[in-house]
């Protein structure tokens, strides 16, 4: 079980204000995107061996921009709803929470540069598969706070499901090895 850890925990004022909320992550995962360097993120992409069902490379961003958009406001909305409660178990469960959220934030935003960046498709698959159990165990904390924002982690849960089936798949169709897939 995870607690408050205030020294990981991203500041209060991230959770209290709604643009700073939604903002962060949406601007953080755009420099992520922008420091793979897009175009050949999509070229390596188009080389790998890919499992079945996978998207065109296009559909990443704006299904990203939206999750990242959804995660923010649902931070606001379960952060504000909690803190003030009368209740200290809610206020309690708020915190755990947002200690819960940065850590999910830091795991997304490094596995795009694990899997494109450095060609780790082992280090970004375990990555993703800590994301997705963290976003698990998040979705149930803040569904106590709040059943709303519950409900609104649920779509990120699920295309971090599908995430995750993507990245072992493109894994292991390529013997966990993308040295060969490289574009310049």
């Amino acid at each position: 079980m995870t607690t408050y850890i205030p020294s990981i925990t991203l500041p209060q004022f991230v959770f209290e204000q709604p643009a700073v909320a939604v903002l962060l992550p949406v601007l953080c995962g755009t420099a992520i995107g922008y420091s793979t360097r897009p175009k050949q993120t999509q070229a390596t992409y188009r080389t790998l061996k890919q499992p079945p069902l996978n998207p065109p490379a296009w559909v990443f961003g704006p299904v990203w921009t939206a999750l990242y958009a959804t995660m923010g406001y649902t931070a606001y909305r379960a952060y504000t709803t909690g803190i003030s409660s009368f209740n200290p178990e809610t206020v309690a469960l708020t915190k755990q929470g947002a200690t819960l959220y940065t850590i999910q934030l830091g795991l997304n935003l490094i596995w795009m540069p694990l899997f494109f960046g450095v060609g780790r498709p082992i280090a970004a698959t375990a990555d993703i598969v800590a994301l997705t159990g963290v976003v698990a165990y998040l979705t149930n904390i803040w569904g106590q706070v709040d059943s709303a924002s519950g409900w609104l982690l649920a779509p990120y849960l699920g295309w971090l499901s599908f995430a995750t089936y993507l990245s072992a798949g493109c894994g292991y169709l390529n013997n966990w090895d993308f040295s060969n897939t490289k574009i310049e």
